[in-house]
């Protein structure tokens, strides 16, 4: 397909010129991926043959002459960003305006209303914008063949942030039932930034191979650390030694996104720089946890010129055209390479001019990392892990919505379903496993009508009650919101705390020790869904710090963080007082290097402290914390608690780890694994949030929500029944494999031993250099601590010197 001359028109009007991909897209015979920079026009790309398509169908007074005889749609576009979908509705209205072509563009989200809803499954638009959820629900409804039945091309975009999730794989399996509706649709995914866009085009691809299209990815970006008066702190995640300088910033550009990984991290550095901000520079805040109204009206201030910064979150990483932002300013260690590259390419959204970046390491190992993460960027090297099998909850899921939809035949759907990239290797007998999870609920629950949802009649499988199918579709989705606990003192009308994430919480046992505001405190027990805990400040926290959603740092820049501290003919590119820092280390003790493991052992205000450089992400060191501080009690050490880090695991005890090697065997440790894995309530949550997907928790009810505590008393009736009497039930099975990533990262921990074949221990008199930021982290109580010490050191020596006793030991 070539441009037609009046596109060609339209291009000279906006004073453009089409680029090479958005033409070669134009010319692909089947399906594409589309790998472009950011403000490479991809979204046009993409719409680029559906408009000439629709064009060559428009009579000359602007109606589609054969509206009336096309069945349903002709372009599908799907985004994971109900906000993106809407931008992309107001950018698509003008090109559509200017060449005349008079066809309806609609989205189709949570946020359309019921009538328009009902219209569209009766008179469908020609273009329908909407999200893997949607579509999904629109799929399972009887007229999805008439809606679908006309669909020439659907647009996948931001395909790379979607394949990360199961959103990409539900969204897959939608695919694969849109290309049986709809032989010879064409599909053309988007992405900006991904490490290998051959993966990804087999992730979306059907039965025939992807064409690849790789646009020139635009000059180099202008990427550096932000220079600062003060250096970075030891330790901590703020960033607020930078406010001054991040003023400044903001200052000389025209609008500026600063970027930081956490939420909580966003509100206290936008209250810091508000305290700072003397000239009244308008600045807003914009992240997920804020109410969809006041992010509207920060999204609409960007848009209209209003603001001079935002202080954002990832809620602003993707999609949303903000043409005069002209820097961003990246808070805190990015923790992935990739999603710094996203971030980057916000600033100077156009082709062909470099994007601006300045970034802030929070702390001195940040200031490490950071360094590695611009050397990767410059080298153009993404991170990245390779996908796993599709997963079988989400499949259980389709089955459901598919029976929704009309009965069918198992084998169809079977052949149906392998089409699917994600699924392309499962197993008739894993399929047979989902369709009869599915039908009855599996072995343990085929006796309760409310789980007998599916039945086999005249050889096709269809709804036992069709009621059945408005409660499947009112719990559509893979997405599994975080839940937040109440944390109170123990006893009647006990004194409200606070609240901690439940994944935190459900690290915790009976005994264990944390902080929340400011104070030690000792859990109790945990009653629906609310910690008990008593003061007691003698203790140092057996948690000290917790991760709450903080991101691990990822394998690949993990490697790099340790080869760049492991070779000293690097440290050049290191601000002076790391390299001094790191100068100590080696003299002391040892650098960290590829293939060596490097722990020590040394005293500290009285107790035992052993640290274990492993650079493994800190999910991974979190979980082999509490792997070893099982050993080491067993070994009558006295562990008393530790920190990890993505750098490295800190423990204290009351004996010294003289020995490690044993304790980090790694059948040991896998032993371990299964043993606290099995009575963790890690993995209730994790089961809990396998059931939500599959469809064995319902969330959603008529009229009502069942609350995050509800639906945690349920799945753990439900966990320990099956546990008791079903075992192999396939929920649990998919929570084994689900418990080994995420939370728990077991697969990390093992790919640290095995690249570190060299282990190496040191018995230090004293803190090493390297350890002593990571104490500073545990050091928050005990900073507390040591300041009673001291007032009790100071209290002491004046009592002694009024009673003459000063000097005499």
């Amino acid at each position: 397909m070539i441009l037609p001359a009046a596109f060609q028109d339209w291009f000279a009007r906006q004073g453009w010129q089409p680029h090479p991909h958005q033409l070669a897209l134009l010319a692909a015979e089947g399906d594409s991926l589309l790998i472009a920079p950011t403000g490479g026009g991809k979204t046009l790309a993409g719409f680029l043959p559906s408009l000439v398509e629709l064009a060559q169908a428009a009579r000359p007074d602007g109606y589609l002459e054969n509206r009336e005889g096309r069945k349903g749609l002709h372009t599908l576009y799907v985004s994971p960003l109900k906000a993106l979908t809407a931008d992309i509705g107001r950018n698509l209205a003008r090109p559509v305006a200017e060449l005349g072509l008079g066809v309806r563009v609609e989205d189709r989200t949570g946020d359309t209303g019921q009538s328009q809803r009902r219209r569209q499954r009766i008179d469908p638009p020609e273009i329908l914008l909407t999200t893997p959820e949607s579509l999904a629900l629109m799929l399972s409804y009887p007229e999805a063949p008439a809606i679908f039945g006309g669909l020439r091309r659907v647009v996948l975009d931001e395909l790379h942030a979607l394949a990360e999730s199961k959103r990409g794989d539900q969204l897959m399996l939608g695919l694969a039932r849109l290309r049986r509706l709809a032989p010879g649709l064409r599909v053309a995914g988007l992405s900006a930034t991904v490490e290998d866009p051959q993966a990804l085009a087999g992730f979306m691809a059907g039965a025939q191979p992807v064409t690849v299209v790789e646009a020139d990815p635009g000059p180099d970006p202008d990427i550096a650390m932000l220079p600062t008066a003060r250096p970075a702190p030891w330790s901590g995640g703020g960033g607020h030694h930078a406010i001054p300088e991040v003023l400044a910033a903001i200052r000389e550009a025209r609008t500026t996104i600063i970027f930081i990984n956490t939420r909580a991290q966003a509100e206290l550095f936008f209250q810091a720089l508000w305290a700072q901000n003397d000239e009244n520079l308008p600045i807003g805040l914009h992240h997920g946890s804020l109410a969809r109204e006041q992010r509207a009206r920060v999204e609409a201030a960007m848009a209209a010129g209003e603001l001079r910064a935002v202080v954002a979150t990832g809620s602003l990483d993707l999609g949303i055209d903000w043409g005069a932002v002209d820097l961003v300013i990246q808070v805190g260690a990015p923790k992935n390479v990739k999603r710094l590259v996203q971030r980057i390419g916000r600033a100077n959204h156009r082709y062909n001019a470099p994007s601006k970046a300045r970034i802030v390491p929070a702390n001195r190992f940040e200031q490490i990392e950071c360094v590695a993460a611009l050397e990767a960027v410059r080298e153009r090297d993404l991170d990245g892990d390779p996908r796993g099998p599709g997963p079988l909850d989400v499949l259980c899921q389709h089955i459901g919505l598919t029976a929704c939809a009309a009965p069918f035949d198992a084998d169809a759907l079977y052949a149906e379903v392998v089409t699917a990239g994600p699924y392309r290797g499962l197993t008739r007998p894993d399929f047979d496993a989902c369709l009869d999870f599915a039908a009855t609920g599996g072995y343990a629950l085929r006796a309760y009508d409310r789980w007998q949802r599916l039945m086999l009649r005249d050889g096709l499988w269809q709804l036992r009650d069709p009621r059945a199918a408005k409660l499947l579709r009112m719990n559509v989705g893979t997405i599994v919101e975080a839940e937040m606990v109440k944390v109170r003192l123990r006893g009647r009308g006990g004194v409200p705390l606070g609240e901690v994430e439940e994944g935190f919480a459900a690290s915790l046992t009976p005994g264990d020790s944390f902080l929340i505001g400011g104070r030690v405190v000792r859990m109790d027990a945990m009653r629906e869904m609310v910690i008990e805990v008593t003061p007691d400040p003698t203790r140092q926290p057996k948690i000290a710090v917790y991760s709450g959603v903080k991101l691990a740092m990822s394998t690949q820049l993990s490697h790099r963080v340790l080869a760049l501290i492991g070779d000293p003919a690097r440290h050049g590119a290191l601000p002076e007082q790391t390299r001094d820092w790191l100068d100590l280390q080696a003299r002391v003790s040892a650098l960290p290097e590829p293939g060596l493991l490097l722990s020590e052992s040394f005293p500290h205000a009285g107790l035992w402290h052993f640290a274990l450089y492993g650079f493994a992400g800190r999910n991974a060191l979190q979980t082999l914390g509490l792997l070893l501080t099982r050993e080491m009690e067993e070994e009558g050490l006295g562990p008393l608690g530790f920190l990890s880090t993505d750098y490295a695991l800190l423990v204290w005890s009351l004996d010294p780890l003289r020995d490690p090697p044993p304790l980090l065997d790694r059948a040991r440790l896998r032993a371990g694994l299964g043993d606290w894995l099995g009575g963790n309530a890690v993995m209730k949550r994790t089961f809990r949030n396998v059931a939500t997907v599959a469809g064995l928790i319902q969330r959603n009810m008529p009229g009502q929500r069942k609350t995050g505590r509800q639906a945690t008393f349920s799945s753990d009736i439900l966990y320990d029944t099956l546990r008791k009497y079903d075992p192999g039930h396939l929920l649990l099975r998919i929570t084994g494999e689900e418990a080994g990533r995420g939370l728990v990262d077991f697969g990390r921990i093992e790919e640290m031993l095995d690249r570190s074949p060299r282990r190496e221990h040191r018995m230090l008199d004293r803190v090493s250099p390297m350890a002593a930021p990571l104490l500073l982290e545990v050091g928050r109580v005990p900073i507390r601590g040591e300041g009673r010490e001291r007032l009790a050191q100071i209290e002491a020596e004046a009592l002694m010197a009024e009673a003459g006793l000063e000097g005499i030991a």
